[in-house]
């Protein structure tokens, strides 16, 4: 017997602090929809932006629930939905809706965008994935301008198809620039040049890089390490998983004529008229330019790519206390204090 309501981290006004809720309705999932029980919750950059009103657009009704990375146990199936039963253990990304809001016990997902965890993953790594997966698959592989329109590896002709291109990825050690490294990297790119901090280097070559440059190197000082690299080969292609106005100036330096940058916020550098950006936000993934894209990532292809190894979970930090212990885990990332980790919650074990 499912319970009729749930507990939920609440956001009940412009700028307040988040509150323990235990009267959350439990919901009824619709046609084509899954009711979840969620055991594995992570935390994005943009949960404490909208708690802060940087990112205020998502505000339009109160109480509002944060959280967009789910995954958990298949609990009620809607009309219609044949591809999942009851107790199967999957992900997804869930939306700024709170009946699909990750910072809860329970949420309802859409059944054409839900992914089956592989027995080899735990729920915590699972879901590490869904809003750093879905931000560089659709860069990568979405048409321009909401992508770098690259052929995506959906096949096994298609992999590797890019193979002696270079790419750069910066900000590689970033949730998002980990998966980016991963896909670059079934996509044949070499060599694939990405900046971080040395303390990253052994991973980020686990995940694909075949250089790592220091991030703190400028436009000018990177184009020439990355020169030496390619014997001055165009740089055509770049992803900035950071983008900062720091970063994204970075990021145009670095590219050949003709070249484009992917951002994952929008562009606010001036770019050249020859030089080309195109910007995908991950948390809209379930815009129509996105959809179409991402559930055939999730509904046909991401589960065997976890099963093969393809695609390595994130570096994960399990925080204490359930629900009640995402406040604190938002702080720090505000603070800028998580540096190559996903900070993940268990809803489940909430006091």
């Amino acid at each position: 017997m499912l319970p009729t309501t749930q507990k939920a981290l609440v956001l009940e006004q412009k700028y307040a602090d988040l509150v323990l809720k235990d009267d959350v309705e439990v919901y009824e999932p619709g046609r084509g929809e899954i009711l979840v029980k969620i055991h594995a919750t992570s935390l994005n950059p943009v949960d404490w932006k909208i708690q802060k009103k940087e990112l205020g657009m998502f505000e339009e009704k109160f109480p509002f629930i944060l959280g967009t990375d789910i995954a958990g146990e298949v609990v009620k199936l809607g009309e219609g939905v044949l591809e999942f039963k009851v107790g199967d253990r999957v992900f997804c990304q869930g939306r700024f809706e709170n009946a699909w809001s990750g910072f809860q016990q329970y949420a309802l997902l859409a059944a054409s965008a839900t992914a089956r965890i592989p027995e080899s993953w735990t729920y915590e790594q699972a879901a590490a994935l869904p809003v750093v997966l879905s931000a560089a698959y659709n860069a990568f592989y979405n048409v321009v301008p909401h992508g770098l329109g690259l052929t995506p590896p959906l096949t096994e002709e298609k992999e590797g198809v890019y193979s002696r291109t270079p790419i750069v990825i910066l900000g590689g050690a970033s949730s998002v620039g980990q998966i980016a490294l991963q896909l670059a990297k079934l996509s044949g790119f070499s060599p694939i040049i990405t900046t971080a901090s040395s303390k990253h280097t052994d991973n980020l070559k686990r995940l694909g890089a075949t250089y790592i440059l220091d991030r703190n190197l400028s436009g000018r000082e990177l184009k020439a390490e990355i020169d030496k690299i390619t014997g001055g080969k165009p740089i055509k292609y770049a992803f900035d998983s950071i983008s900062s106005a720091a970063t994204q100036q970075v990021g145009v330096e670095i590219l050949s004529p003709s070249g484009t940058l992917a951002t994952v916020l929008p562009v606010v550098v001036d770019v050249p008229e020859d030089k080309n950006t195109v910007s995908t936000l991950g948390i809209f993934s379930h815009s129509p330019q996105h959809l179409g894209l991402l559930e055939t990532l999730y509904h046909d292809k991401i589960t065997g790519w976890l099963e093969r190894g393809v695609i390595k979970s994130n570096e994960i930090e399990i925080l204490p206390n359930g629900l009640l212990g995402i406040p604190d885990g938002m702080a720090r990332m505000e603070a800028d204090q998580v540096s190559g980790r996903k900070l993940v919650a268990r809803p489940q074990e909430t006091p």
